[in-house]
């Protein structure tokens, strides 16, 4: 079976991951725990990693227990000079354009962050559309309802005919069980929940070239 379309996380995925615009996020986050809701600074790391592991983001286990605004914690957390952190790759740009396949982001952030990056990397025009946690309505990787609502806002397409792309062996590894062909991006390390491991999305032309053939490999 050919592939169809490619799903792609953003953050850490279409850019380096030690450039330290996660990191920064991941502040924000505490930051908005300590700040905005006031609790005491020590219990924030072990409360935003319970979220995490529990629910899949902060945001997702902040709705639950203490009903806070997604727009305005949205907001709050992306608040940074993306432009210190990432810059164009216009490399980058030609090989996705070069893909045949449909090209979709997919990723626990919010539309206007996923934007303000892809206008920054000068991949706007790259992606059929962006899957966002709006669009998801609010279904979060790693959940099994994220990849099948993603599944069908990118038009009830067979994950048989996928590829996903992700920094995290977290969120692959949901895709790769419900028969996505999964790519962990970051490490050249094999993982249980990868189909292929690439250092970065410039190895894929040598790593993966079935993908310009629409081809699965094998």
């Amino acid at each position: 079976m050919s592939f169809a379309t490619i799903f792609f996380d953003l953050d850490d995925t279409l850019y380096p991951s030690h450039n330290g615009l996660w990191e920064a996020i991941r502040q924000r986050m505490s930051d908005y725990m300590i700040e905005v809701l006031g609790l005491p600074p020590a219990e924030v790391p072990a409360l935003r990693e319970y979220y995490f592991k529990t629910y899949g983001t902060t945001l997702r286990g902040l709705q639950i227990h203490y009903q806070v605004n997604a727009d305005d914690y949205l907001a709050y957390v992306h608040d940074l000079p993306l432009s210190r952190y990432i810059h164009p790759a216009p490399a980058l740009r030609e090989l996705l354009l070069g893909l045949p396949q449909q090209r979709w982001i997919f990723t626990n952030a919010d539309d206007a962050h996923a934007r303000r990056v892809l206008n920054i990397l000068g991949l706007s025009d790259c992606f059929a559309g962006i899957l966002d946690v709006r669009a998801l309505n609010f279904a979060c990787k790693p959940e099994a309802e994220a990849y099948r609502r993603a599944l069908a806002l990118a038009g009830n397409v067979l994950p048989e005919t996928c590829v996903y792309f992700d920094d995290s062996p977290r969120n692959l590894a949901p895709a790769r069980q419900m028969g996505f062909y999964t790519v962990l991006v970051g490490t050249a390390e094999t993982h249980p929940a990868a189909c292929l491991a690439i250092s970065s999305l410039y190895d894929l032309p040598h790593a993966l070239p079935e993908l310009w053939a629409g081809h699965a490999p094998g």
